[in-house]
């Protein structure tokens, strides 16, 4: 185990999401409604 912590992990520069993923998460966060009522939280996803 101390093996894995004393590596450095690898650099990855390729972080470049796919076109459809980026437009699948911002469908999603538009549809996401989040309703405050006293000291709770309801979520509700809005198709």
């Amino acid at each position: 185990m101390a093996k894995l912590y004393s590596e450095c992990p690898q650099k990855k520069d390729n972080l470049n999401p796919k076109k459809e993923t980026v437009d699948f998460l911002l469908n999603y966060s538009k549809a996401l409604s989040v309703i405050h009522y006293n000291d709770l939280k309801f979520e509700a996803l809005q198709n």
